[in-house]
């Protein structure tokens, strides 16, 4: 009985490998598209976080300094910060095509 069910679980793993190793067709270009506009739009929203990280530490910062002169304290930064960089809308446009190289004559 325990030799039947080595076989049957043997046959099912062969016959589960052959549908686990075809090959998937390739992307179209509307798939490609899709995933290229995709990665824009989580690019932009990184580029959208980075910029509100930046205003809130500007903030903290500025509140800090205001709280530190309010008591008296002399503080300066140590290091000069680059100001926020405001990323703007999301605008995707897709790639364009290579221009196809010209026949030597």
């Amino acid at each position: 009985m325990k030799s039947q069910y080595t076989v049957i679980v043997v046959l099912l793993a062969l016959l589960s490998y052959g549908t686990a190793s075809a090959k998937l067709p390739p992307p179209s270009e509307e798939t490609k598209a899709k995933a290229a506009e995709a990665a824009a739009k989580s690019a932009h929203g990184g580029k959208v976080a980075a910029y509100q990280l930046c205003k809130s530490q500007d903030k903290v910062a500025a509140d800090y300094f205001a709280a530190a002169q309010k008591s008296g304290t002399q503080v300066t930064p140590a290091v000069a910060t680059p100001a926020c960089v405001e990323p703007g809308p999301f605008v995707y446009s897709p790639p364009q095509a290579a221009p196809a190289p010209e026949p030597k004559k």
